[in-house]
């Protein structure tokens, strides 16, 4: 299992179409270890082309905060599974997938926000 966790500066980033990187984990027994970050790119979320990039890089799951549905079914698609109501550190967010002490929150991004982001997907 890959883990890949939508950050700003090391920590779940809110919203996955705004994080600045992915660090990704690989599960290995009861460890994580620590992959290159993919970087994001411009304009990321579910209309960018990020979840294909993801998928090429063998993430099996998005640890995130939150995200539209539009996010959800098109990493979906791509066959990576989405685990939203993440926060706090990435790594230690992770870990508490892995462990099986997190599981999605089922709540997606809708409607607008104060930094005039529009979540229509």
């Amino acid at each position: 299992m890959k883990i890949a966790v939508p950050t700003m500066d090391g920590v779940v980033d809110a919203h996955f179409g705004h994080c600045k990187e992915f660090l990704v984990f690989r599960v290995e027994g009861e460890s994580l270890v620590e992959e290159p970050a993919i970087p994001s790119i411009e304009g990321c979320g579910c209309k960018s082309g990020v979840a294909s990039m993801l998928a090429r890089a063998g993430v099996t799951h998005l640890v995130a905060g939150n995200m539209g549905e539009g996010a959800v079914r098109v990493l979906a698609a791509q066959g990576i599974a989405v685990v939203r109501g993440a926060s706090g550190q990435a790594k230690a967010a992770a870990e508490a997938f892995a462990r099986g002490a997190l599981a999605d929150s089922g709540v997606g991004c809708a409607g607008g926000h104060a930094d005039g982001h529009e979540c229509s997907h």
